[in-house]
């Protein structure tokens, strides 16, 4: 199923599928946030934003605005 990062559940998993390059900090490619990567969704903050996730084996905090600019496809177990 075709989604956004920012759709994920706590403990889903997905694989990034695009992005938009102008919009997503360098930083985030540097550590892995690439196309064809597995994501996995850890923790959502109290009031929604930031949310904290697994890419790459490094662990990053992004904002939802950021997250909602990255494609992911979900994996089902």
């Amino acid at each position: 199923m075709k989604t956004n990062l920012s759709l994920l559940k706590k403990g889903q998993k997905g694989i990034i599928t695009e992005f938009n390059v102008d919009t997503i900090p360098l930083k985030l490619l540097e550590m892995g946030c690439l196309p064809g990567n597995e994501v996995q969704l850890l923790q959502i903050a109290p009031f929604g934003d930031p949310i904290y996730i697994n890419v790459n084996d490094s662990h990053v905090s992004i904002r939802m605005e950021t997250a909602a600019e990255i494609g992911v496809i979900i994996i089902t177990d």
